[in-house]
């Protein structure tokens, strides 16, 4: 059976590798994009959009230079009304605009729409980089192996679409001229890949090891002295299954005290159960070893460096990475001075849980008071994307 054949008969999705998304102004059924003006946005006026300007940037080297492969290889551009909007941007990227200027510039070349789904919020989550200790060999110490990307392993959908799949798997392995599903969580923890070269370094504790796989990004302090970093480089294809949900639906922790420390603890009171609930999530990533171990932030989906409190992960289906995205969320107060977080953001990454039109994730950064931030976000808010007034920008519904 070939490969195609398989995937499509096992129910899965297949999709070409490289596939960029929805383009701007393109909204999956049930989603409704309504043109709003700036003053509808909560608290716009307040934000400083210098910061989002810088980010934007980011996004904007990667689409010029995508822009410049589909040329030359005679594949899709990328979206034509950001390209137009980074093109505007390209001469003022060496000026230190004001945040008034910076202002100006968003409100030129784009047009806000409010994003309607049926539900009058959509949730927003944290994430950030854990700095860990570790070690290349394994030791008494450190004994939780971080594995590479196996040579069998074999992507069915493309990376930045692996949050929109409904469930299905998003890679497999390939057993000769045959496809089969990834071994799990559990089946992995337990031995499956071991004695084939794949430990890329060792952690101490299995429960940071587990957080680290969800986070998709880490940096390694390793006992010679060094540090590494290292990101996402495919998973094992499985779902990814909230085990906070598991332990709320199982009445072993209450809604109300779950966070990432309160989970952590948990999980580390009772090793073999909390080893047991961390197999619920039969997800597991791979990593590999980066080679811009000093820059200062990881890189996203859309393979730029992320910026703290204005990078966000969003479901790729929904919305084109590298657009602005204006985020209102009144009661997440402890992520801004001001109270509440009304903020342009600009979608550079994805997540196998950020599914859904107003599902996002904030980047806070590295470190463990980023952590701190990323474990006690969840909460409700609302998603003011930003078109290109280049595009194809009146609301569809469809």
């Amino acid at each position: 059976m070939g490969t195609a054949t398989w995937l499509l008969a096992a129910g899965m999705i297949l999709m070409p590798l490289g596939a960029s998304g929805a383009s701007a102004g393109e909204t999956p059924r049930g989603v409704t994009l309504v043109p709003a003006t700036f003053e509808d946005l909560p608290g716009w006026s307040n934000d400083d959009h210098a910061a989002a300007f810088k980010t934007f940037l980011k996004s904007c080297d990667r689409l010029t230079s995508s822009a410049a492969r589909a040329t030359s290889a005679g594949t899709a551009a990328p979206d034509a009304g950001l390209l137009i909007a980074c093109t505007e941007a390209a001469p003022l990227s060496s000026a230190k605009l004001t945040k008034a200027q910076a202002k100006a510039f968003f409100e030129r070349l784009f047009v806000p729409h409010r994003v309607r789904h049926g539900r009058p919020q959509g949730l927003l989550t944290g994430y950030y980089e854990p700095v860990l200790e570790g070690s290349r060999v394994e030791t008494k110490r450190f004994k939780t192996p971080v594995y590479r990307r196996p040579p069998d392993l074999v992507n069915v959908v493309d990376e930045t679409m692996r949050g929109a799949t409904g469930g299905k798997l998003t890679h497999v392995r390939q057993v000769g001229d045959k496809y089969e599903p990834y071994p799990t969580r559990a089946a992995i923890e337990q031995g499956a890949l071991k004695g084939k070269g794949l430990e890329l370094v060792y952690l101490a504790d299995p429960v940071d090891t587990f957080f680290m796989h969800i986070q998709g990004s880490g940096r390694i302090k390793l006992t010679d002295g060094t540090s590494i970093r290292i990101g996402y480089d495919g998973k094992n294809g499985h779902p990814y299954s909230s085990i906070g949900r598991y332990l709320i639906d199982q009445g072993l922790l209450a809604a109300d005290r779950i966070s990432l420390r309160s989970l952590a603890n948990w999980l580390r009171a009772e090793p073999k159960r909390g080893r047991e609930v961390m197999w619920q999530n039969a997800s597991f990533v791979f990593f590999r070893e980066l080679a811009d171990k000093n820059a200062s932030a990881p890189r996203g989906a859309q393979g730029v460096p992320l910026t703290a409190g204005r990078s966000l992960a969003v479901d790729a289906s929904v919305h084109t990475l590298g657009t602005p995205v204006y985020v209102h969320a009144p009661t997440l107060t402890h992520a801004s001075k001001q109270g509440g977080f009304a903020r342009l953001m600009i979608a550079q990454d994805v997540g196998s849980a950020i599914k859904g039109p107003e599902r996002g994730d904030i980047y806070f950064g590295s470190g463990d008071a980023a952590g701190r931030l990323a474990g006690t976000t969840k909460h409700a808010g609302n998603f003011f994307v930003l078109l290109p007034r280049e595009a194809k920008t009146e609301a569809r519904k469809q």
